[in-house]
């Protein structure tokens, strides 16, 4: 009787979707023998290459149900994924902590009672006058904002990070592909991806991460999944102030919804999501500034220096995000709205106890 590693060697997997989510369950599968063939025509341009990479698990206010599941084992599971891609690249880290602020009091208040309700030792309580909180107010020209700090969440450099799940792709010599996947079918208990250019790739199992294109491969009568457009943008702005020093700022904080990224002493990045839109508006500059009664100076001021956005999906009518066995050999894992980077680990963990129950 031949050994699992052998069966795993013969059994080769087609991932459409080239993201963090795409590469993660390739790099997961991988590490498990399976033979793997990501196909993505634009992996350059996929939504995680927009993505402003905020690991906001451990300060989720919902503690409960599958969506807090897959948060608390993602948090366990990315210390282990970072000391592994280490190796391939040893400056990649999480930065800790994470801030969100408000200057809502109701929104506050709501703060204040998950805190209470969970005594949880790496949360707390941000008020007014709280000095993590000095330079914040000091640059902003505001004393209204409170909240609170998580110690156990931060952030990952996206940009980095799919850099170095390339480079482990590379040196494990996954496939990779760039055409245009238009249809998918199954004959003979094997998988039928065919391309725009009429090329058949054949697998034993695919797995669907390509976010809104994914439906239209399924048929979304059939299966009765339904993805809206999600609208993740970013802008860099570079400030001429010499009283303000961005890097005297928390590494990443949240201000009413606007995640703020200081880079140097004097540029800053800020980035929001906004529900079902599919471009940025014209004025994206006003609408990402607008987070306090009263801009300061320096910001009004402030100049574009870059600007990006990327499409993301989010489930219609069910939980985000969608993971199922829709047939014998055939994975959907999308509709990740906000958190692909952050669930990544523990839904490819997920994918490849399916794989295996599927295969063995």
């Amino acid at each position: 009787m031949k050994s699992l590693k052998e069966n795993f060697h013969k059994a080769h997997i087609v991932i459409i979707g080239s993201g963090i989510i795409g590469k993660f369950n390739a790099l997961e599968l991988s590490e498990l023998g399976f033979q793997v063939t990501i196909i993505d025509p634009t992996q350059l341009k996929n939504s995680s290459n927009a993505a402003l990479g905020l690991l906001m698990g451990n300060m989720y206010q919902k503690r409960r149900g599958r969506s807090w599941d897959l948060r608390k084992q993602s948090i366990e599971l990315w210390p282990q994924w970072i000391t592994f891609l280490q190796k391939f690249n040893s400056e990649l880290n999480i930065e800790k902590p994470l801030i969100q602020l408000t200057t809502n009091e109701e929104k506050f208040k709501k703060l204040e009672k998950f805190i209470d309700e969970n005594n949880d030792q790496n949360l707390q309580i941000l008020e007014r006058d709280s000095i993590i909180l000095k330079n914040i107010n000091k640059a902003f020209q505001t004393k209204n904002i409170k909240g609170m700090i998580s110690f156990k969440d931060g952030k990952i450099n996206p940009y980095s990070l799919l850099q170095t799940l390339d480079k482990y792709l590379k040196n494990k010599k996954i496939n990779f592909s760039e055409g245009e996947i238009i249809k998918i079918r199954k004959l003979n208990n094997q998988w039928i991806s065919t391309t725009r250019n009429n090329e058949n790739i054949k697998s034993d199992m695919v797995i669907l991460c390509n976010s809104l294109k994914a439906v239209d491969l399924i048929g979304n009568i059939s299966h009765n999944i339904k993805l809206k457009p999600v609208l993740g943008q970013a802008m860099e702005i570079d400030i001429n102030d010499a009283e303000v020093d961005l890097l005297s700022l928390p590494k990443q904080f949240n201000i009413n919804g606007k995640n703020i990224i200081p880079k140097s002493e004097n540029r800053l990045i800020i980035g929001s999501t906004d529900e079902y839109s599919t471009k940025p508006e014209e004025n994206t500059f006003e609408k990402l500034t607008n987070f306090l009664d009263r801009k300061p100076n320096w910001l009004l001021k402030g100049e574009i220096s870059k600007k990006w956005y990327g499409i993301r999906s989010r489930p219609d009518g069910e939980p985000s995000p969608i993971m199922k066995n829709l047939e014998e050999g055939l994975i959907l894992c999308t509709g990740f709205y906000k958190n692909g980077i952050l669930l990544a680990p523990a839904c490819s963990q997920w994918v490849a106890n399916e794989v295996k129950n599927y295969l063995f």
